[in-house]
């Protein structure tokens, strides 16, 4: 996910937030641990054809190797195709238990000769990790795996289960990995207290000027996804005698109309949420407007819709993707259609976006169907001891920070996990400047030691606080 440069202070709201090479010697286990993961190209293609499953077993081999007190303290049960679910039970069965769940996927890694170093050699360089899935999401894998080691080597047992789950198709919607995970949950009764996954981080001040502080961000809801085809049709013919309107015409119309009648902007929820949290860390104007999004609504709707980057906070979003019609320059084409993809902001649902959809284009004669779609997530309890706990922790691991709660304008497993969890959070426990963001699935994919160093730190002091327990 990339993010431009910030202009003014509402910009960094809407940053959303997964072979083998050689380790330096000198580099701490744990990091040369971290780099090797990277070498291991599993890759998640949009064609079900494409899937390669031997970098995944080779993947799902080398973390039982690595990992000798997780995999000998909890159960491990591979679901799917390379999916894996580890079980850590705790002392007392009646308290409900926490999940944790990654993705061990990764996009692909086009133009590898463009990158400073191999998006696969797991490459530790200049005080950083290289490689594709260093911050999408092996930091998260990996830096799980090792706070588990760490805690079972001291000792520690957990008093409430800790449920770990690491899907592998993440990056083409989850399906068969978390889905796969999530139904496998549900048919034995698993309702977990929480779920928390990636989605949001921690945004340094040069990433956002909302707050001269790092502003930690948990993504409490992410925002569905919706495709509809838009189809207009029309006799044919030869193009020396056309009429009024062709296929094709009368869809651009439909297009023109749909996109100067977006769907209404609004601040209630999430980003109202959000902006109190962050209110009493500004100054000024600022705060005052902060303070009060249900005075200052329009104000702040204004604000956020003017930007490209900060618009689908407020509103479920109009795309137009893709368009196909005609086959000739001199033949009048039967049928022209289009795809629209909708990022549905919690509250609105699928059925309604269709009838606005209906409505804006005014043509009874344009065909719309749904291709594709997904109900905008649950919204998580701000005011839950689940939520306070979370923010508690995060404060502890970096007490420079604002937390807040925020809408992940993208797409995660906690989607499906929502189904067996309470309350469902995104939160990766790394810091992001500007060209971080620019990074995620895009070239030079790199993650600092500190930051790696500092995620083990994070998912130890979540289990313990979290889990309870403590040692024999």
């Amino acid at each position: 996910m990339s993010a431009p440069r910030v202009k003014h202070f509402w910009l960094g709201i809407a940053i959303c937030l997964c072979a083998a090479g050689a380790a330096p010697a000198s580099a701490e286990p744990p990091v040369q641990r971290f780099a090797k993961s990277l070498t291991f190209a599993t890759v998640s293609h949009e064609s079900p054809e494409q899937f390669d499953v031997a970098p995944f077993d080779g993947l799902l081999a080398w973390l039982e190797a690595s990992y000798p007190r997780v995999h000998a303290t909890l159960s491990r049960e591979r679901v799917g195709a390379a999916s894996l679910l580890y079980r850590w039970p705790g002392r007392d069965a009646s308290l409900a238990p926490i999940l944790l769940t990654s993705h061990l996927d990764v996009v692909p890694a086009p133009d590898p000769e463009a990158w400073t170093h191999p998006p696969f050699a797991g490459v530790i360089a200049d005080g950083f990790v290289w490689g594709r899935g260093a911050l999408d999401d092996k930091v998260g894998v990996i830096g799980m795996l090792e706070a588990l080691e760490n805690l079972i080597a001291a000792g520690f047992v957990p008093q409430r289960e800790v449920l770990v789950a690491l899907g592998h198709d993440e990056e083409v919607g989850g399906d068969a990995g978390a889905g796969a995970i999530t139904k496998l949950l549900a048919e034995r009764g698993v309702r977990a207290w929480f779920s928390l996954d990636e989605g949001m981080a921690i945004a340094e001040p040069g990433a956002t000027s909302l707050t001269e502080r790092p502003l930690a961000l948990i993504g409490v809801a992410e925002k569905g996804y919706l495709t509809l085809r838009l189809t207009a049709r029309a006799p044919g013919g030869h193009s020396s005698v056309p009429p009024p309107s062709t296929a094709i015409g009368r869809l651009s119309r439909a297009i023109v109309r749909l996109e100067e009648h977006p769907l209404e902007a609004r601040t209630q929820g999430v980003v109202s949420d959000m902006l109190r949290a962050v209110a009493p860390h500004t100054s000024g104007i600022q705060r005052l407007v902060l303070s009060w999004p249900g005075l200052f609504g329009p104000l702040i709707e204004a604000q956020l819709e003017s930007q490209t980057s900060t618009n689908p906070m407020v509103r479920t979003t109009t795309a137009v993707t893709m368009i196909e019609g005609g086959v000739k320059a001199n033949v009048l084409p039967r049928e022209a259609s289009a795809r629209v993809n909708f990022r549905l902001l919690p509250g609105d649902t699928s059925e309604a976006v269709v009838a606005h959809v209906r409505e804006a284009i005014d043509d009874p004669e344009i065909e719309i169907t749904v291709e594709t779609v997904n109900e905008a997530s649950p919204v998580a309890d701000v005011d839950s001891d689940a939520f306070r706990l979370l923010a508690e922790v995060i404060h502890d691991f970096a007490p420079d920070a604002v937390v807040a709660p925020a809408l992940v304008v993208g797409g995660t497993d906690t989607r499906h996990y929502a189904e067996v969890a309470e309350n469902g959070f995104r939160f990766l426990p790394v810091r992001f400047d500007i060209q971080d963001f620019e990074r995620v699935h895009g070239r030079d994919e790199r993650l600092s030691v500190e930051n790696y160093l500092g995620a083990i730190d994070f998912y130890g002091r979540l289990v313990k606080r979290a889990a309870g327990g403590g040692l024999p």
